[in-house]
């Protein structure tokens, strides 16, 4: 599986990777002490390879880093979540 350059902003609240130009995110928000993940997007062009699944998990990672818990409020990360068992003492 290919690794993708993440960067996070937590200023914007946001991760993300830019591929062969295009820019893929996944942006979240504080819900109190709550990281809640609001939004996954990653274009068309770029789709497929697993970016959103990267995007995910550097949020999850940064949360379990942080001591705080998550809640997957986007459709892809809550699907996301089920699929990677070991996240799953940082829900929410």
């Amino acid at each position: 599986m290919q690794s993708y350059e993440i960067h996070h902003d937590p200023v914007a609240r946001r991760f993300t990777t830019v591929v062969e130009g295009v820019e893929a995110e996944v942006t979240y928000h504080y819900d109190g002490d709550i990281l809640v993940i609001n939004h996954t997007g990653v274009p068309r062009p770029i789709e497929g390879r697993g970016i959103a699944s990267e995007l995910v998990r550097a949020a999850f990672e940064f949360a379990r880093g942080a001591g705080i818990r998550v809640r997957p409020a986007c459709s892809y990360a809550a699907v996301w979540v089920q699929r990677h068992k070991q996240y799953a003492d940082l829900l929410a």
